[in-house]
């Protein structure tokens, strides 16, 4: 199999597979036929719209510059919309051909600021891994158990508190998700992944760049800022609560389960259609989760018709806001704590611990 091709999840080959059953796989078969058409229309309601309303910023920030804020909210809608497309891309399940979704993805990863190869990686291992309390740490958010926070360092904890304060996830996050963090590699990362990088880097380099000297940096930070930032918003809240609800999946070693990971420890988020429509379906992300070769456009299709998504967990707006509130994994309990049930966690672990040695 080349370096580059797809393993059963959508997952490239370099990247963890799932360690389980695929008692699934003839039921989301049909869905997971890529369409040229379908995903034409998909780039005709996102990276069209995404780059007209952009240049529209540009041609009105001389005019009002509260015209041109008011239009980052469509405009944000459309690049989200746009990251979905380069999403599939990265499962290779955006169209049939894999040239075209190498290319597309490509090309959409400079709209949406990523190195495709470097975030294809990443995000295959998160698929791979979602749920296994014994490969966390590749392409998800940092999620300790209370145990393993407990044992940290004061500074270390304080940290972990902040990076998991909603303040910083969704004020800090989405400047340093799709803005900073990507521009950064290591020695420790694939050739692949820094090539990817640095391309993007240059290509990323050139194209701002360019832009500037038409427009100006006032211009460039007046109208790429605010959508950028509205939608990382977005794409950070839709990652985090897709995956932190109270009652998400979480084994370890050989009681880790692909299926079940999916289907127990993905979401699926209910949301206006309006809303559906800019975030690609992705609210119904445990069927996303169980075949990542369903692209965007049919899986509303699958979880209507598939049986087994009959009983998954879903959110509404209210559950999808309170899992901000959860911080820390009770693998005894199977759940995820707040600050609070965590301290009455621990201290009843204390209490029995002194009884014991009593």
């Amino acid at each position: 199999m080349a370096a580059d091709s797809l393993g059963a999840s959508g997952a490239t080959s370099d990247a963890a597979e799932p360690r389980s059953g695929s008692y699934w796989r003839e039921a989301t078969a049909r869905f997971e036929r890529a369409s040229t058409w379908r995903a034409g229309l998909d780039l005709t309601t996102s990276v069209v719209p995404y780059v007209a309303l952009l240049t529209l910023m540009y041609m009105t920030h001389d005019v009002s510059i509260w015209l041109t804020l008011a239009l980052a909210i469509p405009t944000a809608g459309f690049l989200l919309r746009t990251f979905i497309v380069f999403h599939d891309c990265a499962h290779g399940s955006f169209l049939p051909s894999r040239r075209g979704n190498l290319w597309v993805g490509r090309i959409a990863g400079l709209l949406v600021f990523q190195p495709f190869a470097n975030w294809r990686h990443n995000h295959a291992v998160h698929h791979g891994s979602s749920g296994d309390l014994d490969r966390r740490g590749t392409g998800d958010v940092e999620t300790l158990t209370v145990a393993e926070y407990m044992a940290r360092p004061w500074k270390s904890r304080l940290a972990y508190r902040m990076f998991r304060s909603p303040a910083v996830m969704l004020g800090i996050g989405p400047v340093w998700s799709l803005m900073i963090g990507p521009r950064i590699w290591s020695r420790r990362m694939r050739p692949r992944q820094r090539h990817s990088i640095w391309l993007t880097n240059v290509a990323l380099a050139l194209l701002v760049g360019a832009t500037i000297w038409v427009v100006g940096p006032g211009a460039w930070l007046l109208v790429q800022m605010p959508v950028a930032i509205l939608a990382g918003v977005a794409g950070v809240f839709l990652f985090y609560v897709q995956h932190q609800f109270e009652d998400a999946y979480w084994e370890t070693g050989e009681r880790w389960s692909y299926a079940d990971a999916a289907l127990k420890g993905s979401s699926y988020m209910k949301m206006p259609k309006i809303l559906q429509f800019f975030t690609g379906n992705i609210g119904l992300h445990h069927v996303h989760h169980l075949s990542a070769k369903i692209p965007n456009y049919n899986l509303q299709r699958a979880h209507d018709e598939i049986p087994l998504f009959a009983d998954v967990p879903v959110l509404g707006f209210g559950e999808a806001i309170h899992s901000l509130r959860l911080k820390l994994i009770d693998p005894g309990g199977g759940r995820l704590l707040t600050w609070r049930e965590a301290r009455q966690l621990a201290a009843g672990s204390s209490a029995t611990e002194s009884v014991a040695l009593s």
